[in-house]
């Protein structure tokens, strides 16, 4: 599936509102996503569902989790379920932004400069560890998160459709590490912790009970699938009562004694789009309160930013976010679907 053209990115606009059959079978096509991913990964069926939600969001994964848990099984088996191609890159201090996009190389029978294209030219790119690299090495992702083009040496080139990346850090560890600037922090879609699996999934681990290798599962959605579903979730319903529930809460962390930076105009539409998604896997083709109620966390923890009293304290983003949701008036149903 991996094609390198030069051009620009061409997300189209919604289209005519969403009918509830429509809705019906996108929402089983993003199901049938979500179970053959989930068959690869043990004990994680929450995170897997919201992983898919970011797929088909257009959007990019940050994983905070310590090492063996599966996050690099999470990404292969995301590639295999669009019939897709992955690539792992270890960040490290060393790595060039090169070594990411890749370089131009002189070929002496043409005496031309071709393009050798790197890793980030994949469906699905796992940045290992991604605060390891140098913040230049990190910045080179900014672009192509953003617009899903690289520039080389002044020429743009599109990365494949699906384009993914999901990066992984560890929250625990922080010798040699550097921290993401919050610029890019907020081009991440959702923060996701695979966590450990329960007593009975770990028990199949130690027993040797073997998961299908992520390669081995059959393509549930091709590239055209795919974006017929995203096209869908545009085309979901928002009430304007909940982008104000959504705007409610923003400027509650804007204006929150505990939080030195509240969440961006990014962010309140990264949500709404995000519960665009996570409606329409439900089945739906109207968003509810409850969709924006489970997504707040994953979408916007990363992107706050504490006050030094609150780390001290041991206040946490997510603690906060649960706090200014409780405080919140959300619509009524009624409100909440009337177009």
């Amino acid at each position: 599936m991996t094609t390198i053209d030069a051009g620009a990115d061409s997300r189209g606009a919604a289209g005519p509102t969403l009918s509830t059959t429509e809705a019906a079978d996108h929402g089983a096509l993003i199901g049938r996503l979500t179970a053959a991913i989930g068959s690869a990964v043990a004990g994680a069926a929450g995170t897997v569902h919201l992983a898919v939600v970011a797929l088909v969001s257009e959007g990019h994964i940050l994983v905070e989790d310590v090492p063996g848990v599966g996050k690099t099984r999470l990404a292969r088996s995301l590639a295999a379920s669009v019939g897709g191609d992955h690539r792992r890159v270890q960040f490290t201090p060393d790595l060039l932004p090169s070594d990411l996009t890749g370089v131009n190389v002189f070929n002496q029978a043409s005496r031309e400069f071709e393009f050798h294209p790197g890793p980030i030219f994949a469906n699905v790119v796992v940045a290992d560890e991604i605060n390891r690299a140098a913040p230049k090495t990190q910045s080179a992702l900014l672009e192509v998160m953003e617009e899903r083009l690289v520039t080389v040496d002044g020429v743009r080139y599109s990365v494949p459709d699906p384009f993914l990346i999901v990066a992984t850090q560890n929250p625990v560890e922080s010798s040699g590490t550097f921290r993401l600037p919050e610029a890019q922090l907020d081009r991440f879609l959702l923060r996701l912790s695979l966590g450990y699996p329960d007593e009975a999934a770990e028990m199949a681990i130690m027993r040797g009970t073997s998961l299908p290798a992520p390669e081995s599962l059959a393509p549930v959605a091709d590239a055209a699938a795919l974006a017929a579903v995203r096209d869908a979730v545009r085309r979901v319903h928002v009430a304007d009562s909940l982008y104000g529930y959504i705007l409610t809460l923003a400027r509650a962390t804007r204006n929150h004694p505990h939080l030195r930076l509240g969440v961006s105009p990014r962010a309140t539409a990264a949500l709404a789009h995000a519960a665009r998604a996570y409606a329409l896997s439900r089945g739906r083709a109207f968003v509810i309160p409850e969709d924006v109620d489970a997504l707040v966390a994953p979408v916007w923890a990363h992107r706050l930013v504490l006050t030094p009293d609150s780390l001290v304290s041991g206040r946490s983003e997510a603690g906060i976010l649960a706090e200014v949701a409780a405080a919140a008036p959300a619509p009524q149903p009624e409100q909440a679907v009337s177009r």
